[in-house]
Order: C-alpha cells, then structure tokens, then sequence
C-alpha cells in the first residue's frame, strides 16, 4: 500500500477524529473506506454505462435494414467512393 498525506481544517480533523472514536476505528480506516466506495461506485457506473452502449449498439444492428452478404468486403476504391 502507499501513503498519502491530506491538509485539512483543524475543526474537520477534530470532528472527523471524534466520529472515528465513537466507532472505534481509525481516521485512516475511515477515509480508506469511503475512498474505496466511491472508487467501486465509479467503476460500477462506467460498468453499466458501457453495458448500455453495446445494448444500444446490439439494437441498433438488428434494427438495420442494411446488409451485407456473408464475406463481403469493400476494396479500396470503393470504400473512397463518394
């Protein structure tokens, strides 16, 4: 694990050292906590976000009236062609 070091308020740390000894845990635990939180509920967001987009993409394909015959591929002329 690494360290970090955080500037605060005096008034907070107090506060924020309190709320730790009322629960018995350690300022340290406390905030490596609520970091890991909110790391697992970003990743989870950007989980489900990209979930969505390859539903929406999925939709899209099947909803196409485009198609192209099995091994069909464009050569260079073609895919230039305006």
């Amino acid at each position: 694990m690494r360290n970090i070091t955080l500037e605060m308020d005096n008034e907070v740390l107090d506060k924020a050292r309190a709320y730790a000894a009322e629960r018995n845990t350690s300022l340290e635990a406390i905030v490596r906590e609520h970091l890991e939180k909110i790391a697992m509920t970003q990743i989870a967001a950007r989980d489900e976000k990209r979930e969505e987009a390859r539903k929406g993409l999925l939709r899209l394909m099947d909803s196409s009236e485009g198609r192209m015959a099995p091994g069909r591929k464009f050569d260079c002329e073609e895919a230039h062609e305006r």
